[in-house]
């Protein structure tokens, strides 16, 4: 009698433009590792982050991954360096054979779907990690990318957003048909936040911060998009109510010099404290009365999940699907961009009463956890996986 030939596992290869802080980079991270954990051969392949951006390769090692790193997949298009960057690529999945690549951020969604569709791989999936079609380039440039998505959505086997309303952004813009779409929602390892609660006291006591001060955080790259000026403004606000408040920007990046003069020239040299990139969220989350985010552009905030599974409310600009995160009313508030009296009245209001901010920190945490960990992320895309590589008749 003959022994039917296990199947191999499902090969899954993972494609960033670069592991620089920020969603993107935690996402891809934790994924390729918890697919590795369920049995699939999943490896990550990442450019190289620009000067300044800072990485998140110690997660990747802490994780076990060890990404493959293309230096000049990079995040800007190039003529002269993409091609070779398309080749590598190629010439890696010919080999391999991967049942699935699965692109992340723009450039790397570009040549890898590219190379991927060159290379005859079965499954070519990209997510929209947020997108770059508002707010970030000139009206030609994003005439272009928008062109770009539209040939691309063409030789993709799906194409992941976080919710509906990126999903009406991105289709509405004429890229891609209605059943390629797949909404399929942030998923992060929460566990050091649901438990922030055991740091309480210790980022105050580290920065000199009274107890009874009402502290607010943003937690964000300095990058114009994520708009500073707002949040400062809105500071500034808050503290003509809350001579005693503080607010932490949590984060670095190009805009650091200008908002620290911004800063000094409003007067908050004794309000505000940069405290650059930070790898002990937790304890700031579990010492904040709240935080904000003035964001002009966004996916779904991670920063927004984490405050809140750590049980901090927060405020943030109605952009992306932050309504997806913030239940207006009940675990924060949601603003209008650009808004620095709106940002600070619901800030004020949060600040208020530090019971009533607690009970919304709650409500909260029961609506992104389980919703939002890595455990349900990776269960979902593991079916997505499966049910289209039945669809094609290899498993």
């Amino acid at each position: 009698m003959s022994v039917p030939f296990p199947a191999r596992p499902i090969r899954i290869e993972r494609v960033i433009a670069r592991l620089n802080i920020g969603g993107p980079a935690r996402h891809t991270i934790l994924l390729t590792r918890h697919h590795r954990d369920m049995g699939f051969v999943s490896e990550l392949v990442a450019g190289r982050e620009s000067p300044g951006e800072g990485n998140m390769l110690w997660l990747a090692a802490q994780n076990g991954v060890e990404p493959v790193i293309i230096p000049a997949l990079g995040r800007e298009l190039s003529p002269l360096r993409d091609p070779a960057v398309l080749f590598a690529l190629y010439r890696r999945f010919r080999r391999l054979r991967p049942d699935v690549v699965h692109t992340h951020t723009a450039k790397a969604g570009a040549v890898g779907r590219m190379a991927a569709w060159l290379a005859r791989v079965p499954v070519r999936i990209h997510t929209f990690h947020g997108h770059v079609f508002s707010g970030y380039f000139s009206p030609a440039k994003t005439r272009f990318f928008i062109e770009l998505e539209k040939r691309l959505a063409r030789i993709s086997t799906r194409i992941i957003v976080l919710g509906q309303r990126q999903q009406a952004e991105i289709l509405g813009l004429g890229i891609g048909r209605l059943e390629q779409y797949v909404q399929v929602p942030l998923g992060l390892d929460l566990s050091a936040f649901l438990r922030a609660g055991e740091h309480a006291g210790e980022l105050r006591s580290e920065l000199g911060i009274p107890e009874d001060a009402p502290l607010v955080a943003i937690v964000a790259r300095l990058v114009p998009i994520k708009n500073h000026d707002v949040f400062l403004r809105a500071a500034a606000l808050v503290s003509e109510q809350l001579p005693d408040a503080r607010f932490l920007i949590v984060g670095d990046g190009p805009e650091k010099a200008r908002l620290e003069a911004l800063a000094e020239q409003m007067g908050l040299r004794e309000q505000i404290l940069f405290l650059g990139f930070r790898d002990d969220l937790p304890r700031i989350y579990a010492d904040c009365d709240a935080t904000a985010l003035s964001s002009n552009n966004e996916g779904m905030p991670v920063a927004l999940i984490e405050s809140l599974a750590a049980a901090t409310p927060a405020v943030a600009t109605d952009v992306g699907e932050t309504r997806a995160v913030i239940s207006d009313g009940k675990s924060g508030f949601v603003v209008p961009p650009s808004d620095p009296g709106a940002l600070a009245g619901a800030l004020l209001e949060l600040l208020g009463s530090r019971e009533r901010a607690r009970e919304m920190g709650l409500a909260g945490r029961s609506h992104v956890y389980p919703r939002f960990s890595i455990e349900r992320l990776a269960s979902d895309l593991a079916g997505l996986y499966t049910s289209l590589l039945q669809e094609k008749g290899m498993r």
